[in-house]
Formats: C-alpha cells, sequence, structure tokens
C-alpha cells in the first residue's frame, strides 16, 4: 500500500475531487489550508537578508506574501493503483504554472480500521 500526499491549489480542489470519485477514489482526507512554496524564483540570499532586517532586501521581496495557501490531500490506495491516482491528480491540477503543487508518495506498511479492528490492504479499497 502507498500513501499519496498531495499539494493542490485551492481553487482546484472540486476538480481534483471530482477527478478522483470518477476515476474510482471515494475516499480522501484533505486539509483545510496549508501553506507552502517551492523553490520558487526568490534568492535565498535576499531572503535570509531581509529575515535579519536588511530594508533593501526586504523592499526587493515586496509586500506579497511568502507562502501561499494550499490544500493537502491524502489517500492511501493498493500498490497496482498508484499511477492510476498520481495522474489523476496530476490532470486534475496542472496548469503549466508554477505553483501547481507536488505529489509525494510513501510506502504504507499497515492500515487498520478503527470501528472493526480489521487491517490490511484489503480495507483501503
Amino acid at each position: 500500500m502507498k500513501e499519496i500526499m498531495a499539494i493542490v491549489r485551492i481553487n482546484r480542489m472540486n476538480e481534483t475531487k471530482k477527478a478522483l470519485m470518477n476515476a474510482g477514489f471515494s475516499s480522501v482526507t484533505a486539509t483545510g489550508r496549508v501553506l507552502g512554496r517551492g523553490k520558487g524564483l526568490v534568492d535565498h540570499k535576499v531572503l535570509k537578508a531581509a529575515d535579519e532586517g536588511n530594508e533593501y532586501a526586504a523592499a526587493l521581496l515586496g509586500e506579497g506574501p511568502r507562502l501561499m495557501s494550499k490544500r493537502m490531500l491524502l489517500l492511501t490506495v493498493n500498490d497496482k493503483d498508484v499511477e492510476k491516482a498520481v495522474e489523476t491528480i496530476m490532470d486534475a491540477n496542472r496548469t503549466g504554472k508554477a505553483g501547481d503543487g507536488k505529489i509525494f508518495v510513501v510506502d504504507t506498511p499497515e492500515v487498520y480500521r478503527i470501528r472493526t479492528g480489521e487491517s490490511g490492504p484489503s480495507i483501503v479499497q
């Protein structure tokens, strides 16, 4: 089993949920809001100088937010479904512009259903 963690644009959530449902992935967890940023085009020397109080560096960065609001989705799928789930998320979120998001795939050795105590891959279907 694998856990898929996707960080996506907030305005793409409805399309993402619909796409996952249509692809057969009805179980998903989403956080309300996460903050972050990718590598972007920010010069990290300028960012560090601004954090240290350099007024010129702070002016270069501008008044905009340094961290962007995103949504984080989590879903656990069987190994055979990873590629389909990842492609579904990418297709629903790809705009071709910086900030489209990231997807992380992590091994999940075990999963348990609290209500029944069942465990194993059959409960993620």
